[in-house]
């Protein structure tokens, strides 16, 4: 089992019961805690340069801002600037985000080895996380199915561009006639109306604001 851990999180109490968790299941002594990512990559460079290595870092994403001046800001950077040091470091990251569009990512560009999103049974899939990553294996927790990132939903250019009119705060007959001055069809209120309906049940929106928040997250708009 691994030996040594940093742990880097800016939430005490979740500090706190991971910690407990991994102590009372692994018998494991040897974990440092850090709130901000800034300090845990100190720790982690000095214990590096020691000799002394960490063999698994456990890091959120998100990181909320405080008075302290942060270089890295999120557990991304953290994670880079992790690797660029020692690519072979295991690291899980847990964390609030249940888009396995931007979950994926993580396992193919920055080389993670485990996911857990944080819930009422993450310290259990914590716990389930670090045995297989141990054993050179990769984990996400059960609910997030990463297979659904591949089938992305394609939008064409019409598509983008009455999304982008919505999210400027255009209504439907407001786009009409702009589409109409730009001679682009269809342009009529009842096709952008299809349009919009079909893009909620695609994406599963419950409204327009709820729509275009979701792709301002995936980056689309």
């Amino acid at each position: 089992m691994f030996k040594k851990i940093l742990l880097a999180e800016d939430f005490q109490d979740t500090n706190k019961g991971i910690v407990d968790a991994l102590e009372n299941r692994f018998h494991i002594e040897n974990i440092q805690e850090e709130l901000y990512c800034d300090k845990a990559f100190n720790r982690f460079k000095v214990a590096h340069a020691q000799g002394e290595p960490y063999d698994l870092l456990i890091t959120d994403l998100s990181f909320k801002e405080s008075h302290v001046e942060r270089r890295l800001t999120s557990g991304k950077e953290l994670i880079q600037a992790v690797r660029s040091i020692d690519p072979d470091i295991k690291i899980i990251v847990n964390s609030m985000i249940d888009n396995p569009i931007e979950i994926n990512p993580l396992f193919t560009e920055f080389k993670i080895n485990g996911y857990v999103c944080k819930g009422r049974n993450s310290l259990n899939e914590l716990i389930m996380a670090m045995e297989e990553v141990r054993q050179n294996r990769t984990f996400v927790s059960p609910q997030i199915n990463l297979n659904s990132a591949n089938n992305v939903i394609e939008m064409d250019k019409y598509d983008i561009m009455i999304l982008k009119d919505l999210a400027d705060g255009l209504t439907k007959k407001e786009i009409s006639k702009r589409l109409k001055k730009n001679k682009i069809s269809p342009n009529s209120e009842s096709t952008i109306d299809k349009k919009i309906s079909r893009l909620f049940d695609e994406f599963g929106a419950k409204n327009t604001h709820h729509l275009i928040a979701k792709l301002i997250k995936q980056g689309r708009i």
